[in-house]
């Protein structure tokens, strides 16, 4: 299975690793699973960084491709279908990181790894 991790997520298997969900836990850790870390989810730690609303250990720029590589999680590059896709969701979340994750996860088959209950409204794989 292919695994999006949610921004929240990331952070959570990082710093509080007890935050997240027995099944969660248990799909990251699955060898056969492969686990992504989408472009937009760190653009998002990066705007909270610089708004002050989110400590790190190290700049964004340092942390995030550091952490990334060493849980093992491969980037996912923003591409010019999910974006366009966005057009497509109904407004079932506001949020437009989390749109963003839902378009990126419809249109490469992922599973997103994330508490927001919202999400699931959307036709898209969620696990948690």
């Amino acid at each position: 299975m292919n695994l999006l991790l949610d921004t929240c997520t990331f952070l959570w298997l990082l710093s509080e690793p007890k935050r997240l969900s027995a099944r969660a836990r248990s799909a990251f850790s699955d060898p056969g699973n492969d686990a992504f870390l989408s472009v937009v989810s760190s653009w998002e730690i990066s705007i909270k960084y610089a708004l002050g609303r989110l400590p790190l250990p190290s700049s964004p720029d340092r942390f995030i491709p550091g952490r990334r590589t060493a849980y093992g999680i491969r980037a996912l590059a923003l591409d010019e279908e999910a974006s366009l896709y966005s057009a497509r969701l109904p407004t079932f979340h506001a949020d437009p990181f989390d749109r963003m994750l839902v378009c990126q996860a419809i249109t490469h088959g992922l599973t997103i790894l994330t508490p927001d209950e919202q999400i699931a409204n959307y036709s898209v794989r969620v696990l948690w």
